[in-house]
């Protein structure tokens, strides 16, 4: 059994019988931001990994990061290789902070994590072929969640994912992508069909919508999303979590 928290945007909490891990947590009480901080970060307290998916603030949130180097010294930091020299000369110690490639296979304490490439919108490799952008699969406690991070499907990545699977939990960004984000540098994930057709292939005991809720102009509903998993595959188990409050998933 582990316990869930989703944090809003594409942020989850998970905590293991031995290990609490934190993954792409927005916590900066920034007032764009559309629903409130459910963890201040001043106050968060016995997260052993930290990790983002990719450096944009909702999810590398570099200023909670630096806060949380210090208030939780046993805390250590986990994020694509490319991002590891802006983040040590940002402040995160370098012995604290762990960079990870697509393709490798990492432990921290009970939980294994299997990075994938993630294409948002493009998969952009730099000059040494490491990804800049990832999406996590992380096994624990019997349980085997999918965390989608930013980005579009892409040729090649419904193999790689089932290869890792079956999935207990998957969370789907579904705010989608659109010529007025694209223009203001806003650039895009799956459309809410989109994340619903790839949780149709993937068929996860839960399939969870994310990044919808926390930005005017990058919205989306997630009612929609449930309605049509319900309509197109209505053999799987779709819901919206509470932002903050805590769930269980057991193991089969």
């Amino acid at each position: 059994m582990i316990e869930l928290t989703w944090l809003g945007q594409m942020g989850l909490l998970i905590r293991t019988p031995h290990t609490t891990l934190c993954i792409d947590y927005y916590a900066d009480p920034a007032p764009r931001r559309l629903v409130p901080v459910p963890i201040v970060r001043e106050e968060m307290r016995h997260v052993d990994f930290i990790l983002g998916t990719h450096d944009h603030t909702d999810h590398i949130d570099r200023p909670s990061w630096k806060v949380w180097a210090k208030t939780m010294p046993q805390a250590q930091f986990v994020a694509p290789r490319p991002h590891f020299s802006s983040l040590v000369q940002d402040g995160i110690p370098a012995d604290r902070l762990i960079p990870v490639d697509a393709g490798e296979t990492y432990t921290f304490g009970d939980i294994t994590l299997h990075p994938l490439p993630a294409a948002h919108e493009f998969l952009s490799p730099d000059e040494e072929g490491h990804y800049p952008c990832l999406q996590y699969v992380l096994s624990g406690g019997g349980i085997r969640i999918y965390h989608a991070g930013d980005t579009l499907r892409y040729e090649g990545m419904l193999p790689k994912l089932l290869a890792l699977g079956p999935f207990d939990v998957a969370l789907l960004p579904i705010n989608g992508r659109d010529g007025r984000r694209y223009r203001s540098n806003c650039i895009g994930n799956m459309t809410f069909q989109e994340a619903a057709d790839l949780a149709g292939a993937l068929e996860p005991r839960l399939t969870l919508p994310g990044h919808w809720d926390m930005f005017e102009g990058n919205t989306a509903d997630p009612e929609a999303f449930i309605d049509y998993m319900d309509a197109k595959y209505p053999h799987l188990t779709c819901r919206l979590p509470e932002v903050g409050v805590p769930f269980q998933v057991e193991s089969v």
